[in-house]
């Protein structure tokens, strides 16, 4: 099976980058894939693309080295099934609270008998390889989003789900929820010593930990901090300020 270049970082003691993808296409997907990130991530929450165009951009970023993330809607299994079959190597599950919601998502990513992710890889196997099925529940990442104060609250239990490989925490909604500015990259002390917390519990845990940042230099802050992954922009944020950029000619 292809293996995931992620793990591979993870195991030569690398953190990794990612960019996010929520306007949709394949052309600009291919181009984002094609700049040297180690994974992207394709966003069903509040991105725009159907999954017809999830397939797609899939299939644009396996023309590269890029490992190729989804984010689901909400933790529900035939999503998540779905984007599985349809080749991606992780997937980002919203609004995980608690250690059952957690369990119940890493069972659906799961083959039996760790988990009860249903048989039909279709793309996924022209993606990873005949011996897909053999592999895929050691090659596919969890990724459970830790991203309000009952999260916070239930972070060790929720670390502490066997099959659970990363634990991504949303800085935007973990902001609101403590009642403070919902923003990303906080300087916030309350939200700061909750990413800190969150951090701490999933390092205790023996398990990967993520964030969601706007900028390189924040990313940067919190690879330097212990974190695995970092979301460093968006190709909304790209273009955005790329064209504020070329405004400024006027």
């Amino acid at each position: 099976m292809r293996p995931n270049r992620l793990r591979e970082a993870w195991a030569e003691g690398r953190a990794v980058t990612n960019v996010w993808v929520s306007l949709g296409g394949i052309l600009p997907t291919e181009i984002l894939a094609h700049q040297g990130w180690d994974s992207l991530t394709i966003d069903m929450q509040h991105g725009q693309a159907d999954f017809a165009g999830v397939v797609q951009m899939l299939t644009a970023i396996s023309t590269t080295h890029a490992v190729p993330l989804v984010r689901v809607p909400w933790n529900n299994p035939g999503d998540i099934n779905r984007v599985l079959d349809a080749g991606a190597y992780g997937v980002i599950c919203p609004n995980i609270d608690t250690a059952e919601q957690c369990e119940a998502f890493v069972s659906a990513c799961r083959y039996a008998p760790q988990g009860t992710r249903s048989v039909g890889p279709k793309r996924a196997v022209l993606y990873g390889g005949n011996d897909y099925l053999a592999k895929a529940n050691e090659t596919i990442l969890t990724m459970a989003q830790v991203e309000s104060a009952k999260a916070l609250a239930n972070v060790r239990s929720i670390a502490a789900v066997k099959e659970l490989d990363v634990v991504f925490i949303g800085p935007t909604d973990l902001s609101l929820s403590l009642g403070r500015e919902p923003r990303a990259d906080p300087t916030d002390p309350v939200v700061v010593k909750a990413i800190d917390d969150i951090l701490a519990a999933t390092k205790a845990a023996g398990k990967r930990c993520a964030i969601y940042c706007k900028s390189v230099a924040y990313s940067k802050q919190m690879i330097a901090k212990g974190f695995d992954f970092v979301v460093v922009t968006s190709d909304e944020a790209l273009l955005s300020s790329g064209a504020a950029l070329a405004a400024q000619f006027r």
